[in-house]
């Protein structure tokens, strides 16, 4: 199954430095990071089977880490996560670099209620 692959934190890019040396080792992103990637998600019934047509879709695993994100923050809106994914660097760091569009985060939620 093909993801769409983010870069790798380590390396450096736009910024002066990588994005790795922006987020402080007790931030909370990277307990959500942890969390998420220690889940395994299929069992618990989030979708991640996937038309093999088209764009290669986004992880849920990375959908999921934006999700609890939000709501830790108290970012309901897609529009407005979107939007972070551009501009906030610990989003940025916990998606490596990836900006799913607002329909996809929320067709993201209505796919998996739960």
């Amino acid at each position: 199954m093909k993801y769409i692959i983010g870069q790798d934190r380590n390396q450096t890019s736009i910024f002066p430095v990588s994005m790795e040396a922006y987020i402080d080792q007790d931030n909370e992103v990277r307990i959500i990071d942890l969390f998420v990637d220690s889940l395994s998600i299929a069992s618990m019934g989030f979708k991640t089977e996937f038309d093999e047509n088209g764009r290669p879709a986004y992880h849920p695993k990375d959908l999921l880490k934006l999700y609890i994100y939000g709501y830790l923050n108290r970012i309901r809106s897609s529009r407005v996560l979107e939007k972070e994914t551009k501009r906030n660097i610990e989003v940025m760091w916990l998606l490596k670099g990836l900006s799913p569009d607002h329909n996809t985060i929320s067709n993201f939620r209505r796919d998996n209620p739960k």
